[in-house]
């Protein structure tokens, strides 16, 4: 199987002392195959070792942020090769049930985004429209959300029978009973929702996004770069002395084995669901929701 090109799936350009990481993919609202997965690790890599930037904004062009993982775009590309930077496993290709399911994810979902969480310099996620699933997953790994008033949240991974994405942060970014909430409904919530549960920083209108997470992205790039690292670690460890590592690890493995339950009772890992039958049964949220 080979992947379409599309060109650059994600682009980059340093604005002054912030570099812009977007996800370049407006046709499919942004959905995340492993090409682009390894275009934003190079991108964050680049803006790492650039001593110019001091701040790093991650966005998605067009209408929306993130509909999250692709799971049904001609460039979807489960079973290509890709050299591992996340984890040390061995190829995930040509390799049988969850043997490949688990090498994969545990690459290009639950590593990859644990390893962009220790980005040393800040992060900033500028979220408009669809932030959905492994949309969450990319935003939560930066250290701030400026988010739009037209943003909405959700994880519906539950109507595949899988509880959330592989990045499960939930508890930690939501609470535990909204993460519930938003699990057991798949129901969506909006900015003004998100911001109210302490998930996003700031809720702008749409015209003004880009102007005020580079105002904010300028404020922070002024503070000392080696204390903003270290305040950014000393953060993340407080978080994992919370729990949120290990949980995530706990959760991983009852991930895949959801997996592997649709896969013998469906004989579809995804419960026979695609990214049609997941729009489709999108629900409106009753309480601050799209």
């Amino acid at each position: 199987m080979t992947v379409p090109d599309e060109g650059d799936v994600v682009t980059y350009e340093v604005r002054g002392v912030v570099a812009f990481v977007t996800l370049d993919r407006p046709a499919f609202r942004n959905a995340q195959n492993s090409v682009m997965t390894y275009a934003l690790d190079a991108a964050f890599e680049r803006a790492v070792e650039d001593e110019q930037v001091k701040v790093i904004v991650l966005a998605g062009n067009g209408k929306h942020f993130s509909a999250g993982h692709d799971i049904g775009t001609p460039g979807r590309d489960h079973h290509v090769h890709y050299g591992n930077k996340a984890v040390m496993w061995w190829d995930h290709v040509d390799k049988p049930g969850g043997d490949g399911r688990y090498a994969r994810e545990m690459e290009v979902y639950l590593g990859m985004c644990r390893r962009w969480r220790e980005i040393p310099k800040p992060t900033i996620a500028m979220v408009q429209g669809a932030c959905i699933a492994g949309g969450l997953m990319l935003a939560w790994v930066c250290d701030l959300i400026v988010a739009s008033e037209d943003a909405f949240f959700s994880d519906p991974v539950v109507r595949m029978g899988i509880p959330g994405v592989e990045y499960f942060a939930h508890p930690w970014m939501l609470g535990p009973r909204f993460a519930k909430e938003i699990l057991f409904t798949g129901d969506r919530f909006t900015a003004q929702r998100a911001y109210e549960v302490g998930m996003v920083n700031r809720v702008v209108p749409r015209a003004d996004l880009e102007a005020e997470t580079v105002a904010l992205a300028e404020r922070i790039a002024a503070m000392p770069q080696f204390g903003l690292a270290l305040t950014k670690k000393a953060v993340n460890q407080c978080e994992d002395q919370m729990g949120m590592r290990n949980g995530m690890d706990s959760v991983f493995g009852l991930h895949h084995f959801a997996h592997a339950h649709n896969a013998e009772t469906d004989d579809d890992p995804l419960g026979g669901m695609d990214a049609k039958s997941m729009a489709a049964g999108a629900h409106k949220s009753a309480a601050g929701g799209e």
